[in-house]
């Protein structure tokens, strides 16, 4: 009896970990990645936040339900959605740009490519069109038909977030202290609203005063809340190490970027980042292989949407 019982559980096991693979629409929508490419070379070609803000709407897509494609829902008068939490209200953006990729999908491959894929490959895309590292997307995952804005507001770190609160909220997704330095380098690229970091330039301490002074200028005490600065004043539209060097010059934008680099636990984290840009980058894209495989739904579960906006 044993001998049948191993062979099956072994083809379980295999079913399970093959749903998502690299391959899986190779028969059902071969142009799905040169699709998702060009449109998004195109659109960080155009503006290079974009880049950055498509990055920062997988992130947050991961970070709440796992990569399930739920941030992109709008709300309606019978559901809500997260796209009014702390974090995400007038700051998340990037929605028509999937709408896009996903337009074009649904007339090359009906019902069959789903927003969350989607938004993985887009993420990955962006990050390579601003010069940073490429990693494998698996593929397979489907979308959801729930959001939640109670966890939308309670996992995400903020930008006040201090280094044990990081390292916490990380921990909870599964993610090292060294993962979560690795995808903070992610603030290597794009802008912040005023709104998010005026605390940081008024009221901390441990940043360089002349960096200070000079994001004083475009934000001030009151008023200019969605004023923009550079979350990497050196380097702000390529996708490199800068970041952690910035840190090391007390340059963080935001205070959960100088808590990397602040006497604790994660200042040799960012001194090899710094130091040696292959390493991050050979741990970034590890790091966002793994976030991308947070809690995805698969097989018969969930969704194809055909607006990613709304569920079917």
């Amino acid at each position: 009896m044993a001998k049948i019982i191993i062979p099956i559980i072994l083809c379980f096991v295999g079913i399970v970990s093959a749903q998502l693979s690299t391959d899986f629409y190779s028969t059902t929508c071969s142009d799905v990645l040169s699709t998702i490419k060009r449109e998004i070379d195109s659109a960080v070609g155009n503006e290079a936040r974009m880049g950055a803000s498509i990055l920062r709407l997988h992130f947050h897509d991961c970070f709440v339900q796992g990569c399930d494609a739920s941030v992109l829902l709008d709300d309606t008068s019978s559901f809500t959605g997260e796209k009014t939490a702390g974090a995400n209200a007038n700051s998340l953006r990037g929605f028509d740009v999937i709408d896009t990729i996903k337009t074009e999908l649904e007339s090359l491959c009906p019902n069959t490519v789903s927003c969350a894929d989607i938004l993985s490959v887009a993420a990955r895309d962006s990050v390579v069109a601003l010069g940073g590292p490429s990693w494998t997307v698996q593929l397979g995952r489907r979308d959801s038909i729930t959001a939640s804005l109670s966890l939308a507001n309670s996992d995400l770190p903020g930008p006040g977030s201090d280094l044990s609160g990081l390292i916490t909220s990380f921990d909870n997704k599964g993610f090292t202290p060294k993962e979560m330095v690795a995808l903070s380098g992610s603030h290597t690229i794009g802008q912040a609203s005023c709104r998010f970091f005026r605390t940081r330039i008024y009221d901390d301490d441990n940043i360089d005063s002349s960096f200070a002074t000079s994001l004083q200028a475009n934000c001030p005490t009151t008023g200019g809340d969605d004023n923009l600065s550079p979350l990497d004043t050196t380097t702000p539209n390529t996708f490199d190490n800068s970041y952690f060097q910035n840190l090391q010059s007390q340059k963080g934008l935001f205070s959960s970027d100088q808590a990397l680099f602040n006497g604790g636990s994660t200042d040799f984290d960012v001194d090899e980042y710094s130091s040696d840009s292959s390493s991050f980058a050979t741990d970034f894209a590890n790091a966002m292989v793994k976030m991308g495989n947070l809690n995805p739904i698969t097989g018969f579960n969930g969704q194809i949407r055909t607006n990613c906006r709304v569920i079917n």
